[in-house]
């Protein structure tokens, strides 16, 4: 056994971002797993129109699909292959291919990430490994009316004050998915959490005019009005879309769905003649940004590049657009 027990979840949004140079935790949660359907180890090659890519890109995998990735503290007999150690700075990127080999006979089984501006995973190859099944009750799924039990939402921003990379990524990921459905028409988006995530990006990149379409939250446990554009929480161990009667739906990441639906950020109004000395301030104010909300522009482009309708001109004119500018735009 080369892992302990697991239960299958979506592969995050977050799975192959790149963020800045410290060490980053692992990218999934311990006694889970994903598989990953596309290519994503070496050897790369020059890019082509093949296995769902619908742009140019700078390179595509010819690695094995179907790729495991598992917490690397749920792997179990393995090591370290000595010549396949690189990285670039901290740790392991896994440019070389699998890095790790089963203890007991030796075969190159899986390659470990862990440097720096990577999230930390081992992905299992499935040309070495195969699942076991194993006693005892499975994880069960849990149910959309559950689920704010289960994921309460993530926080946007973390210590000291940066916004929260999971957020950048999966902003990023369903931006794409809302361009690819607003058909190059203005998208608008009621004042609240949701504008200050997409706002300045939608109205970026795409053009104003009279037959604007509005995107409102829909979800479990939100009214059943039906808008132009619903943004909708993905399951986050099925990766099931919400369904709702909308004329197009975005997905986006249940932790993330969760705290723009039903978190409080209104900021209370100090009392007139100020609060007693004698008060204990014993619940400190939420974490304010040092800057603007940015969504993860390489994110955006590999989630877009892989869209059909990244055909349509108008699209694939902002893709460019983006990936020529994207450390000028004022949204990126």
């Amino acid at each position: 056994m080369l892992t302990a027990r697991l239960s299958r979840v979506a592969l995050p949004d977050h799975a192959d971002q790149k963020y800045g140079h410290d060490l980053l935790p692992a990218l999934l949660e311990p006694g889970t797993y994903s598989v990953r359907s596309e290519h994503s180890e070496p050897p790369w090659e020059v890019d082509a129109e093949a296995r769902g890519v619908h742009l140019q890109v700078y390179s595509l995998s010819y690695g094995p699909p179907g790729l495991v990735g598992v917490a690397p503290g749920d792997v179990r007999g393995t090591a370290l292959i000595r010549e396949r150690c690189d990285g670039c700075c901290c740790g392991l990127d896994g440019r070389s291919g699998s890095n790790l080999a089963c203890v007991e006979c030796g075969l190159a089984v899986a390659t470990r990430v862990d440097d720096c501006g990577f999230w930390q995973v081992v992905w299992l190859d499935p040309r070495a490994v195969r699942p076991v099944g194993v006693d005892g009750p499975a994880h069960p799924v849990v149910s959309w009316g559950a689920l704010r039990e289960v994921y309460p939402g993530t926080p946007p921003v973390e210590q000291p004050g940066w916004w929260s990379p999971r957020w950048e990524a999966a902003i990023a990921a369903a931006l794409a998915h809302l361009l690819a459905v607003s058909g190059g028409k203005q998208v608008v988006v009621p004042d609240g959490p949701v504008a200050e995530a997409f706002r300045k990006a939608l109205d970026t990149l795409l053009p104003t005019g009279p037959s604007a379409r509005e995107l409102v939250l829909a979800g479990p446990g939100l009214s059943a009005a039906t808008p132009d554009i619903a943004l909708v929480p993905q399951h986050p161990q099925t990766g099931e879309v919400w369904q709702c009667g909308a004329e197009a739906v975005v997905p986006l990441a249940t932790d993330i769905w969760m705290y723009l639906a039903f978190n409080d950020d209104r900021r209370l109004a100090p009392a007139v003649a100020g609060m007693p000395d004698i008060v204990r301030r014993d619940d400190p104010p939420p974490l304010l940004p040092w800057k603007p909300f940015r969504p993860d522009p390489g994110v955006f482009l590999r989630t877009l590049a892989r869209l059909p309708a990244a055909r349509e001109p108008w699209l694939r004119a902002i893709y460019d657009h983006v990936k020529d500018h994207r450390y000028s735009l004022p949204c990126f």
